[in-house]
C-alpha cells in the first residue's frame, strides 16, 4: 500500500513511531526536572512500550535504550 505523497505504510508506521519515542523522551526529561515520582513513572512506562515497539519491528530510533538502563538514565545519557 502506497500513501499519495510516496511514503508506504511502512514509512508512516516508522515516523509515528520515531515522533512517540522523541515526545515519550521529552515527557520523561521535562518529569524528571519537575521531580514528579509519579509522571517519571508514567513517561518512563510511554517510552518503554515505544522502545519495545521499536525494537520489535526492526526500527532504529536513535539512542535506544531498554528498560533496564533508561531507567538509571532517565535523560537516555
Amino acid at each position: 500500500m502506497v500513501w499519495e505523497r510516496g511514503l508506504g505504510a511502512t514509512g508512516g508506521f516508522m515516523e509515528a513511531l520515531r515522533q512517540r519515542v522523541c515526545e515519550a523522551r521529552a515527557a520523561l526529561e521535562a518529569a524528571v526536572r519537575m521531580d514528579d515520582p509519579y509522571a517519571v513513572a508514567v513517561a518512563q512506562d510511554d517510552l518503554d512500550d515505544a522502545l519495545r515497539i521499536a525494537r520489535d519491528h526492526g526500527i532504529d530510533v536513535g539512542r535506544d535504550l531498554g528498560p533496564e538502563q533508561s531507567r538509571d538514565s532517565p535523560a537516555g545519557s
